[in-house]
């Protein structure tokens, strides 16, 4: 009777640690701080890879973002092939992010490729073939994406001004468009394929945005696997993780899809926020060990929804881009000098 109890005690201990699939980070700017002499050091200062570092501290997938033809070639597709490689070797996944732009998109950015057509018809074929085009050339590459993002944040649409949400039904034609090229691709076993919007914890966002989508026709259930958000506490004291597990739960009992919050940092130095932060998290310490609060609680946020499959951290390795794009000085992992934080090891136990 004691074995048997023990026994279901280490399972249920098992089940807790292995809670969430995909545990990972952004680490697009790998290659970027590389070039700039970074060296990374794993928390006892010992150099290694990057890739090493992190699967040594519980990551298993490592999140990329591609460019169309971006200025330089950082983050294009030979920059991402490069980066996936080295995931691959490390025995990581790889999970692909499409911004379908030549720079940053987001909700307040999302460019059209330099040469791209505007009219809806020629825009969804070009759309397919590049993303037919890139997922091909990953598979030829050896390296079998886990999740593949149609789009970066596109609560506003995406390839504007076609896709702009004026006009949800060519939103919806263009998702369905960049879902078939992967469909369509020679990847084998073929990804998840994620739909990502921003601000995860508000739930009439998400509710606005994909009824409006999906009930224009083109864009069908079987079109995508998962539902990702983005969610940070530094932009609205309303980031609470109460609206987070309310929105996760609601998107899943509605559309019965995976959900990730695909992004999220908290600062280890954060003199001046231009924003509050959420009543949960003021009690959080701006230190590595806030950092592994905050992802705990976030975690655990994601862990208790109904097919919550995953949590990243957006690009903690960035060190020469501290702040991460937030009003707060530092949201790194990795210190200066490039050796990992405590915090970094909180992937083993999520």
């Amino acid at each position: 009777m004691f074995l048997a109890s023990l026994s279901a005690l280490l399972g249920g201990l098992s089940a807790v640690e292995a809670a969430l699939p995909y545990k990972g980070v952004d680490w697009s700017s790998v290659i970027v701080e590389e070039r700039a002499g970074v060296s990374y050091k794993n928390v006892n200062g010992a150099a290694q890879p990057l890739e090493r570092i992190l699967a040594d501290n519980g990551v298993n997938t490592v999140r990329q973002r591609i460019w169309v033809t971006p200025s330089g070639g950082v983050y294009n597709l030979d920059y991402n092939l490069q980066l996936a490689r080295r995931a691959k070797a490390a025995g990581l996944g790889v999970y692909l992010n499409f911004h379908y732009s030549d720079t940053w998109a987001d909700p307040a950015h999302q460019t059209v490729p330099s040469g791209w057509p505007s009219g809806i018809d020629n825009l969804a074929w070009k759309l397919y073939n590049y993303t037919l085009d890139v997922s091909n050339a990953f598979s030829d590459a050896g390296v079998q994406p886990t999740i593949i993002s149609i789009g970066n944040e596109i609560t506003q649409g995406l390839l504007w001004p076609t896709g702009k949400t004026n006009n949800f039904y060519n939103i919806a034609r263009l998702l369905h468009s960049a879902s078939a090229g992967i469909k369509d691709s020679r990847l084998n076993p073929k990804p998840k394929i994620m739909i990502h919007l921003d601000n995860g914890w508000n739930w009439e966002t998400q509710k606005w945005w994909y009824s409006n989508v999906l009930q224009q026709g083109p864009l069908v259930a079987s079109d995508y696997d998962m539902m990702g958000v983005s969610f940070y506490p530094f932009y609205s004291a309303s980031a609470t993780l109460s609206n987070l597990r309310t929105s996760l739960t609601n998107m899943v009992n509605t559309w019965g899809k995976e959900v990730a919050v695909v992004e999220t940092n908290w600062p280890i130095s954060c003199p001046q926020p231009k924003y509050a932060f959420p009543s949960d998290a003021r009690s959080i310490p701006f230190t590595a060990d806030g950092q592994r609060t905050w992802l705990t609680n976030v975690a655990n946020v994601v862990a208790g929804v109904r097919n919550g499959v995953g949590l990243f951290y957006w690009e903690p390795a960035w060190i020469h881009n501290a702040n991460l794009g937030s009003s707060c000085a530092n949201n790194c992992m990795f210190s200066n000098s490039g050796q990992a934080l405590s915090s970094l090891s909180v992937f083993r136990n999520i």
